[in-house]
């Protein structure tokens, strides 16, 4: 039978797959714990019931009557008890980002009237706590860390009367396929955070229709590694197609720990966002650089043999040969960090460098990139594993069950059960985005390669016109640039310029070894960055890369910036994009010297 809720992933799992591990996190002594199926069902609906003995419920089932709990935590099976709890009881989830500011939090918690609110641990506690105060809808706020102060979830599976569980099915009875599930409130690169409300439909949709994807490489017997934040609907909807198809999720303890935990888990996929993987790259490309001897020669021979794979085309005997030795010496042991055992890696959030898909394909580690917004529950289209399906430099075939067209300017344009309901108490931003005929406008320009694969080319708010009226496109500018290992971050400028110019954030690590090589004597990383010949040295790296531009979209005049940009500078959103208005704001003074 077809599933029509999301939480039907615990009885569709207990009745064709039931598991050991369904769930498995790390807990005190760094013992791995594991939740089978029958546990995590039974967990859950004692949580619901808790949940309904505190007064939380669907009310008479309207979106703005139906209760509220906020989540902020790291990614753990709590999290998924929580959410599978809520949804049962027909209450509304809404998912914070642990890293969202506080006047932010302050404006969810109000903007949702939020009842209660589950953290992690003792920081996230006092965040919240500090907001109370502002936060009137606010009952009580619920640990799943013990902390002596605080309530603690697990007192809630305690406290329910016999007929608070048995009303658990009730409630839960009245849940259909197009009811809310849950609020996601996006903090955006502009404005303050909206509320994008999901239905089970919206989410539930796109997990089927990725149910085949994921099919042509994963069984019931695979693992999976969750580490990319819960609270994102991409990392959520990817663990809903896990249930439903019996893999188990192993939580990563940290992002500082993944390299450990993949080979402990040794999961069979795993998603991610580009910025961790060009990380994992660095990481792999600054040992190769400690090499000496041979063993130098060989790591950067294969990089070069992997650099040139393209999956879309025949490749010669000897090409073949060559790769072939690549893997055994060199390849081989990449795969080997990733646990040994990975069929692919779903990325998304962002555009990937084409030289990191190339590289790691040609080493038999599959990235599927894909394409989506929270918008869309959220895939639109995703690379297959078959290489018939998966093209470099694009997003993939459009999923089944989505319609996609492009608008005259470029702007890609869906519909699909995955669409959104709407934006939480915001009729007017829906209508802006959602046309009569129920076509979300995404924001991106896309053109389709082959009438078969979905390219993106760039975000329509993000181009820019110069004063001499031409047009630039900054994305495809800073991800081709960005390829050079000296450049970690960068953000094309000059909206009303006569030219366009960047701001630059080097990779130190490798900027201060190409420094030490070349005997360069410095002091902090400001005097490194004003060095004349690392200036140079940045001027012929741009001027590299400009030859694949037009001339009005090259690179004129660049600055060097001593820090990275981060999430808890307010410089990247949680999925780790570009707060283009807020960088340009910060660094004015930088702009301003490029076109003095």
């Amino acid at each position: 039978m077809k599933p029509t809720r999301l939480f039907d992933c615990i009885a569709y799992q207990k009745e064709h797959f039931p598991k050991e591990d369904m769930f498995a996190a790390k807990e005190e002594g760094g013992i791995w714990r594991k939740y089978g199926t029958a546990e995590v069902e039974e967990i859950v609906d004692k949580l619901a019931a808790g949940l309904l003995h505190l007064g939380i419920s669907a009310n008479d089932m309207s979106i703005e009557r139906r209760d509220k709990i906020a989540l902020i935590s790291n990614n753990r099976p709590e999290w998924m008890f929580l959410d599978l709890a809520v949804q049962k009881i027909g209450a509304v989830l809404v998912p914070i980002y642990p890293t969202l500011a506080v006047g932010e939090l302050e404006f969810v918690l109000n903007d949702a009237e939020v009842k209660l609110v589950f953290v992690s641990d003792d920081d996230l506690y006092a965040k919240v706590q500090s907001v109370r105060a502002k936060t009137p809808s606010v009952q009580a706020v619920y640990t799943f860390n013990f902390i002596q102060q605080a309530l603690y979830w697990k007192d809630l599976l305690s406290i329910a009367t016999e007929d608070e569980r048995a009303a658990v099915a009730t409630a839960a009875a009245r849940i259909s396929y197009g009811d809310l599930a849950t609020i996601i409130y996006t903090s955006g690169t502009t404005g303050v955070p909206k509320g994008v409300m999901l239905s089970h439909r919206n989410i539930l949709s796109n997990v089927l229709a990725c149910e085949e994807v994921f099919r042509e490489f994963c069984s019931e017997n695979d693992r999976s590694l969750s580490f990319l934040p819960l609270n994102h609907i991409f990392e959520r909807m990817v663990s809903y197609i896990y249930l439903f198809n019996g893999v188990s999720i192993y939580y990563a303890e940290s992002l500082d720990t993944i390299g450990d935990n993949l080979k402990e888990v040794q999961p069979a996929v795993f998603s991610t966002v580009p910025r961790l993987l060009e990380k994992v790259y660095e990481r792999i490309m600054g040992k190769g650089q400690e090499l000496t001897g041979i063993k130098r020669k060989l790591f950067f021979w294969a990089v070069d043999i992997g650099s040139r794979f393209d999956i879309n085309r025949k490749h010669s005997f000897s090409y073949k040969l060559q790769l072939a030795l690549a893997n055994k010496l060199i390849f081989k042991k990449w795969r080997e960090g990733l646990g040994g055992n990975v069929k692919a890696i779903v990325t998304g959030a962002a555009a990937c460098q084409v030289r990191l898909l190339r590289v790691f394909t040609a080493g038999k580690i599959n990235i599927m990139e894909g394409y989506g917004l929270t918008e869309t529950s959220p895939v639109i289209s995703v690379n297959r594993f078959s290489e018939k399906n998966r093209m470099f430099g694009t997003v993939g075939p459009v999923i089944s069950g989505v319609e996609v067209k492009l608008e005259p300017d470029g702007e890609i344009c869906c519909r699909g059960e995955n669409v959104m309901m709407g934006y939480y108490k915001r009729p007017d931003l829906t209508a802006e985005v959602i046309d009569k005929d129920g076509f979300f406008h995404t924001g991106d320009i896309g053109m389709f390669v082959d009438n078969k694969f979905l390219k993106i080319t760039d975000r329509k708010k993000e181009i820019f016109k110069t004063s001499g009226g031409k047009y630039v496109a900054p994305q495809p500018i800073e991800n081709r640039m960005k390829e050079s290992k000296f450049i970690e971050q960068m953000i094309v400028v000059g909206p009303e310029q006569k030219f366009a110019g960047a701001l630059i954030v080097p990779t130190f690590e490798t900027l201060k070894e190409w420094a030490k090589q070349n005997n360069l004597s410095f002091g902090t990383v400001h005097d490194l960055l004003r060095h004349p010949k690392v200036l140079e040295l940045y001027k012929h790296i741009v001027e590299e890369y400009n030859q694949h531009f037009n001339h009005v979209e090259q690179v004129k005049k660049f600055e060097l910036l001593p820090d990275e940009w981060t999430v808890d500078g307010g410089e990247l959103t949680p999925t780790l994009k570009l707060k283009r208005k807020v960088i340009m704001e910060k660094y004015r003074d930088a702009i301003e010297r490029i076109y003095a």
